[in-house]
């Protein structure tokens, strides 16, 4: 089952179930999906989706940033709402420790010394990684690494 129909399934139980939050959350991610196989007039597989569902969890945390700012606590509890069932469709994300070996066997495979060679690191864990973790705080960690 791809990830797609399984979101779709989601969507029809949760409708059966009439939990309207997480429903609206559903909804949500599937016109956002839509919007981006539209856009880029394809059909998106499942590594696709989960570039899509990351877009929203980003978009999610921007939006819980401000809502709090401007004291909409009401708001905010939408958010994390939306944010929970984002989450559940990630693929299971690794442990610092994973990640960290990971880095060092790219870098390695890569021979990359200094900040210049962190293209080559970064194309190499991208597909690695992908879905499975932040890359923002991947990119800080090889980064560092290479500053070294």
């Amino acid at each position: 089952m791809t990830l797609k129909d399984r979101i779709s399934e989601d969507m029809k139980a949760t409708m059966r179930a009439k939990d309207a939050p997480k429903l609206e959350a559903i909804r949500l991610l599937r016109a956002a999906i839509q919007r981006r196989e539209v856009d880029g007039r394809s059909t998106l597989d499942d590594e696709g989706v989960v570039s899509v569902i990351q877009k929203q969890l980003k978009q999610c945390e921007d939006a819980i940033t401000q809502f709090h700012k401007g004291g909409r606590d009401d708001l905010v509890v939408k958010e994390r709402v939306y944010q929970d069932v984002l989450k559940a469709y990630l693929p299971q994300q690794l442990e610092e420790q994973e990640v960290d070996q990971i880095i060092a066997a790219a870098v390695a495979q890569t021979g990359a010394t200094t900040l210049r060679d962190m293209g080559k690191v970064m194309t190499i864990l991208k597909s690695e990684l992908q879905g499975r973790v932040d890359m923002s705080g991947v990119s800080r960690k090889v980064k560092a690494q290479l500053e070294d």
